[in-house]
């Protein structure tokens, strides 16, 4: 059946291309989305990945899918050395166990390492209401609870331009994210804002390797018609 503007676009997907560039851009993903948390981090100092030492932690646990999920040894701009662990879950609707998610890798990860464990979540569904930052219980006089940072990617839906002018590789990754849901719908609109995002990768001075990374992003989630995909990239 070919596809018209009034069906809906071929299933919109989130996927590794984020994981790829939250690893190739940590520190921007931090300065976008968790300016304080960035500020407290040493970055001359370096940053290691965790993420086999992540999954062995988690493998046995019955989460649900995670999209993207690392593990980042940091140092502190006190001097302190501290693990950080950013969950970034790209999901379409609410998830009424996420937080319980978060709270269930947090305390996983401290039991291995004995150290403190910042939990950070990026939220990329369109419920203005659910805005999930804690979990916990309370037996018998003992409470235990987890807050955590969370980013509504909706909250920028009315900085678009500020988005496209912003150097920040995770404004053109939040526009599009914001650009795929408004032209669920359109085709056509849908190709226009591909067609204007994919030239904004080339107006930064970006290195080859990140203007791919971000490109796979990009054509990830706006996918578009196989016309329409051919006539872009021509």
């Amino acid at each position: 059946m070919p596809f018209t503007a009034s069906d809906p676009t071929p299933a919109d997907d989130y996927d590794s291309p984020w994981k790829t560039v939250l690893e190739s851009c940590f520190p921007e993903f931090m300065a976008f989305y968790f300016a304080t948390a960035h500020a407290q981090i040493d970055w001359q100092q370096g940053y290691e990945f965790k993420n086999t030492e992540l999954r062995q932690v988690v493998r046995d646990a019955e989460l649900g899918k995670r999209f993207a999920d690392v593990l980042v040894r940091v140092i502190l701009t006190t001097g302190e050395e501290n693990w950080i662990y950013i969950h970034v879950e790209v999901q379409g609707q609410r998830d009424t166990h996420f937080a319980q998610r978060m709270f269930t890798y947090n305390y996983r990860l401290y039991d291995r390492y004995a150290c403190p464990i910042a939990s950070l979540a990026v939220l990329a569904d369109d419920d203005a209401q659910w805005r999930p930052d804690r979990f916990g219980f309370t037996a018998l006089g003992c409470r235990h609870s987890l807050e955590f940072p969370s980013v509504k990617l909706i909250d920028f839906a009315d900085q678009l331009d500020q988005l496209v002018a912003n150097p920040n590789p995770f404004a053109l990754v939040t526009c599009a994210h914001l650009q795929t849901r408004q032209t669920k719908h359109n085709p056509q609109d849908r190709y226009t804002a591909k067609r204007n995002l994919v030239r904004l990768l080339y107006t930064h001075g970006w290195q080859r390797q990140r203007v791919l990374d971000l490109f796979a992003v990009l054509d990830w989630m706006m996918r578009l018609p196989d016309v329409l995909e051919q006539k872009l990239w021509h």
